[in-house]
């Protein structure tokens, strides 16, 4: 009790000398490093900001026990390296300056932000069970009719510059609205679709090609793109073959060939729903998706 009394004291003093600008300066502040981290989120250089972030906490560990080789060696690759990231993020720098220039604040985006933090995981869940179900259902039935797709289901690393190359969709995932996503005659056929947060979030979008040459001469370009995707980010990627309908998963730059349809239900669900989540699914969404295995089940038998 005696030690707390000074500490009220200084407290107390430092209160009376804060200003009215010194709020007003952290709020600022507050306000851009938020507004950088959302805008960082949104592309995939915020993975590359993780492991400089990484090499910076090394650095600091390294000097608080005097680790001078690695020291050194870090106060080069942080000297130099600055200069290199200008470079490898010149067009994510060059978004984030003109999206800042556009950029307008309003209670309507703080509102929205609010809730999006309150969400519940059990909504999401739910919503990305019924994606699963309706990616399977119409992959069953464009596999059958040989129609090519491509479906980026995105995770951790955001995908907002590939997403900006398409056509905003923001749709609840059916089968059906996949199956007329990439029906031969529309539009948006020939792109990729974006799946974000368990919806259908854009379409006709471009992907990047893999530079891998161990890929086998007759995979297509849907293939290569699909690869690409997930060499640079952590998506997963769903692929129809137009010329043969069979159906593959691309995850961590390789390929899953040939699946049945319950193969894939079961790839999604285990890449996308850890065990938890699905114990807290509605008892009614984990009943359907039972049923909705089943008969993937007897199609591919």
């Amino acid at each position: 009790m005696i030690k707390l009394i000074p500490s009220l004291e200084m407290l107390e003093d430092i209160l009376r000398t804060i200003r009215i600008q010194d709020v007003l300066d952290i709020l600022i502040v507050a306000y851009l490093v938020y507004k950088l981290i959302d805008l960082l989120r949104e592309t995939r250089a915020g993975q590359l900001i993780k492991g400089v972030l990484g090499i910076i906490l090394v650095y600091v560990l390294s000097q608080a026990f005097q680790l001078r080789a690695v020291s050194a060696i870090i106060r080069y690759l942080i000297t130099y390296g600055v200069f290199a990231l200008l470079i490898i993020f010149q067009p994510e720098l060059r978004k984030i300056l003109e999206k800042l220039g556009r950029t307008s604040f309003s209670l309507s985006q703080l509102r929205r932000t609010v809730k999006n933090i309150g969400d519940s995981s059990f909504e999401s869940n739910s919503n990305m069970m019924r994606c699963i179900n309706a990616i399977c259902d119409s992959c069953a039935i464009l596999s059958k009719e040989r129609t090519g797709a491509l479906i980026v289901i995105e995770r951790s690393t955001r995908l907002g510059d590939i997403i900006a190359t398409g056509t905003l969709v923001d749709a609840n995932p059916t089968a059906e609205l996949i199956r007329n996503i990439f029906f031969k005659n529309s539009p948006l056929h020939d792109g990729a679709m974006v799946i974000r947060d368990g919806r259908v979030h854009a379409a006709g979008c471009f992907l990047p090609l893999s530079n891998n040459y161990d890929i086998s001469r007759t995979l297509g370009t849907r293939h290569r793109a699909a690869l690409g995707m997930s060499e640079v980010s952590d998506a997963l990627v769903v692929i129809v073959s137009e010329e043969t309908g069979a159906i593959s998963v691309a995850k961590d730059g390789k390929l899953n060939l040939r699946l049945t349809v319950n193969s894939l239900n079961s790839i999604l669900c285990d890449e996308l729903l850890s065990e938890q989540e699905v114990k807290k699914g509605n008892p009614m969404d984990t009943l359907m998706n039972l049923f909705r295995r089943n008969g993937h089940e007897q199609k591919s038998k």
